[in-house]
């Protein structure tokens, strides 16, 4: 099941992260939460793992739309978004909206999801360039 959207680059991991946020603020997205995974599984559980950061991204006037449709659409929120080491390159992935739509199967969540992907899209095509 492909359940997301993805770009490899060959950049650097921090810059390949400032990209990706200033793309995501053009498209609305502010990041609400950095989960720096290989600082948590390293201090944590010892564990050596590549650098791998998940990003919660939020576009304040979808969230604002899906919540009005329903309440407990913050369950499936923030939308994530991961940038990690793979070799020299990096890369960006991104929940696709349209699984969390699944979840709750109620159709007024289809084009605000529609509109999330198609910004979501819009943002991994602007760091490739």
């Amino acid at each position: 099941m492909n359940y997301g959207i993805a770009v490899r680059l060959q950049a650097p991991m921090g810059e390949t992260v400032e990209r990706v946020r200033a793309a995501l603020a053009e498209q609305g997205f502010g990041v609400l939460t950095e989960i720096d995974v290989q600082a948590t599984l390293k201090s944590k559980l010892g564990e050596e793992t590549e650098p791998y950061l998940i990003l919660g991204a939020c576009n304040p006037q979808l969230a604002h739309r899906a919540l009005g449709v329903d309440r407990r659409i913050g369950m499936l929120l923030p939308c994530n978004v991961v940038v990690r080491a793979d070799g020299d390159s990096t890369v960006v992935e991104a929940l696709d909206p349209q699984v969390m739509v699944t979840v709750p199967k109620e159709p007024g969540l289809q084009p605000i999801a529609d509109e999330a992907l198609r910004r979501l899209r819009s943002a991994l095509e602007t760091i490739e360039r």
